[in-house]
């Protein structure tokens, strides 16, 4: 009797993904659309934020609490700032050389563009304006940890979450209890997560489904050239400058792809980085990575570590600039990219943090604020990719630490990808 195939989850979000697609350009400008799938899109998001903070925190705990260490955790933090900071640095300028070479905006009719709405934008930057660099470092302490639990304002949680699996650590058998309710809460909460990823699909397919028939396919055509060199300028940066990364430090940003599959899908699908949160943790940990590096690096990096958006950031600005025919010199381009590497930190969690960091930043270099309401209509697009290569990033930064602290298991490491292999050998035959 032949095998009834099974789909993997990958294959589910993509047939999601296109049914979307589909439904949302046969019901373009339909309200009805928006009323019955957006509920089905939310409460999925809705379910990712839910267990995200409790995994962050109880993984943490168990983590730092086996290291134990505070001068090692201290060590390892300013390590992944800086490897935050080089990296974001390097995507700004990418994103910098494929405007001034690829000129996307020379040459556009303004009239034949719509405009979108980013008033809901404006309030959020006026804040952020008053929110700098050493702010953000300031509010990592919170005065109040149930509320930063409540807002999830990851920062303030895994600092909380740091100093309190420490001091686990130094109380010795005395916190051997408090241990082991963690590592419940942990498993719990990844058995939790596998049950919300079946919802994934359904989740994927509103969201886009919302998105197209809001917007329409229709509205991609006079921004076709920046949407292209958007995706190839992030392409470039994950196969080349990623890669080159993951060279030196002893693995493949291939078989990071290859294990991060499904995770890549469902980011791109939801334009969300949160979706896969729990479980980019969980496969770097069964890559090689200590459970303490990958709980530390990868949500911090949510926050210090967003490659795709800084790229973005520059290439819009410039974008913005040839639209209105404004020449930037290179002076201006350098206080740009000094800018945009402040603000990108200055906000981080912000929602819509990439458009609020432009927001506030295209003024200090004489760039109109409101030319970004011409590419608000194809954000969501540019967002999906963006989101995909803030995940690889930071999936990268995770083993790049381990390797650079000493403690990466290489042979977990090339067991897990074997695992991999061997189940892709598997449903090939099927």
């Amino acid at each position: 009797m032949k095998k009834k195939r099974k789909f993997g989850l990958a294959i589910q979000i993509v047939i999601g993904l296109i049914l979307g697609i589909v439904v949302g350009a046969i019901f373009y400008g339909n309200p009805g659309v928006s009323t019955y799938l957006k509920p089905l899109g939310d409460i999925f998001i809705r379910l990712i934020k839910m267990i995200v903070v409790p995994i962050v925190v109880s993984s943490l705990v168990i983590g730092v609490a086996g290291v134990g260490d505070i001068k090692q955790l201290g060590r390892l933090g300013g390590k992944t700032i800086l490897y935050f900071e080089i990296v974001t640095t390097i995507a700004i300028l990418i994103g910098l050389l494929a405007a001034n070479i690829f000129q996307p905006g020379a040459g556009l009719n303004m009239n034949e563009l719509s405009k979108g709405d980013i008033g809901s934008y404006l309030q959020t930057t006026e804040t952020a304006k008053s929110h700098g660099f050493i702010d953000t470092f300031v509010n990592i302490v919170p005065t109040n940890i149930f509320q930063a639990l409540t807002s999830g304002d990851m920062l303030a949680i895994i600092f909380f979450s740091v100093m309190f699996g420490l001091g686990i650590a130094a109380i010795g058998e005395k916190g051997a209890p408090v241990l082991k309710f963690f590592q419940g809460t942990a498993d719990a909460m990844f058995w939790v997560t596998n049950q919300v990823m079946k919802f994934a699909p359904f989740g994927v397919f509103a969201l886009i489904g919302v998105t197209v028939s809001k917007f329409g396919l229709s509205s991609l055509i006079p921004l076709g050239k920046l949407v292209l060199l958007v995706y190839g300028a992030m392409i470039f940066f994950v196969i080349v400058v990623l890669g080159l990364v993951a060279k030196i430090a002893g693995t493949s940003v291939f078989s990071l792809m290859k294990i991060l599959k499904d995770e890549l899908i469902l980011a791109y699908s939801t334009a969300s980085s949160e979706t896969v949160l729990p479980n980019i943790m969980r496969k770097m940990e069964s890559f090689g990575c200590p459970k303490a590096i990958a709980s530390f690096v990868i949500p911090t990096g949510y926050s210090f570590n967003l490659d795709g958006s800084t790229l973005y950031q520059a290439l819009a600005a410039i974008f913005i600039a040839q639209m209105y025919g404004i020449h930037m010199p290179i002076s201006s381009q350098i206080t740009l990219m000094l800018v945009l590497m402040v603000t990108s930190k200055g906000i981080a969690g912000v929602p819509g943090v990439s458009f609020v960091v432009l927001l506030a930043t295209l003024g200090s270099v004489g760039i109109p604020v409101e030319g970004l309401a011409f590419i608000a209509g194809i954000d969501r697009i540019l967002d999906m990719m963006r989101t995909v290569v803030n995940v690889m990033g930071n999936s990268l930064a995770a083993v790049v630490m381990s390797k650079w602290e000493g403690k990466y298991d290489e042979a977990k490491g090339k067991a897990y990808l074997a695992e991999l292999n061997n189940a892709d050998a598997k449903s090939v035959a099927m």
